[in-house]
């Protein structure tokens, strides 16, 4: 990856030369396959590995939402664990799409549908989402992303976004809790685990 191209990237210009990653997810064991100029491509991040750990069981049925989705662990746990549901998978990178859509396809996951984010329905709502943001786009950027997503939340739905404590945690939750109207969502500390947070964000019935 070049000093000036990072997983937010739309196009990689980096080498998209495959590997095999065989990692546990959901419970099971699976082969992925991932690639240079997408986040985290050798491993499970960290951040992402709290979230899974940490997060409750998703909802079986409905609309899932995976915001930042990469190569996409966290889309497929959750279409390996809620197999009735349409998990929608978003990113800006297309290297980062398409390897999902192959993982998913390979998987047997019919579920996952992976998008850029001006390709989901306007009129979708979500059930649940998942996210381990990214931190790292800037913080204009990162506010616009979730005050676009969050109200998107189906009533009673719940969002959790992990979150490295170093990298502004509670700042977030803060300002979380002062965009978002408090008669309408709830913003919560859900967990904290070896220097990251859960972050939720409830939407009321």
């Amino acid at each position: 990856m070049s000093t000036h191209e990072h997983y937010f990237t739309a196009e990689p210009a980096s080498p998209a030369e495959q590997q095999s990653v065989t990692l546990e997810l959901a419970g099971r064991e699976v082969t992925v396959r991932t690639a240079g100029g997408v986040f985290s491509p050798d491993r499970l991040d960290k951040g992402t590995a709290v979230l899974l750990r940490e997060a409750p069981s998703p909802p079986a049925s409905g609309t899932l939402l995976d915001l930042g989705c990469g190569w996409g662990p966290i889309a497929i746990t959750l279409a390996l664990t809620s197999p009735e549901a349409t998990v929608y998978a978003v990113d800006v990178n297309e290297r980062a799409l398409d390897l999902l859509r192959g993982n998913a396809a390979a998987l047997g996951l019919d579920g996952v549908v992976a998008s850029r984010p001006d390709g989901i329905p306007q009129d979708v709502r979500f059930d649940a989402i998942w996210s381990n943001p990214p931190i790292r786009v800037g913080k204009a950027a990162l506010h616009e992303m979730l005050l676009h997503w969050l109200p998107r939340l189906a009533p009673g739905g719940a969002a959790y976004l992990v979150v490295q404590k170093n990298l502004g945690s509670d700042s977030l939750q803060r300002w979380l809790t002062e965009q978002l109207d408090p008669d309408s969502y709830a913003v919560s500390r859900f967990a904290t685990d070896k220097g990251f947070r859960v972050l939720e964000v409830r939407r009321a019935a």
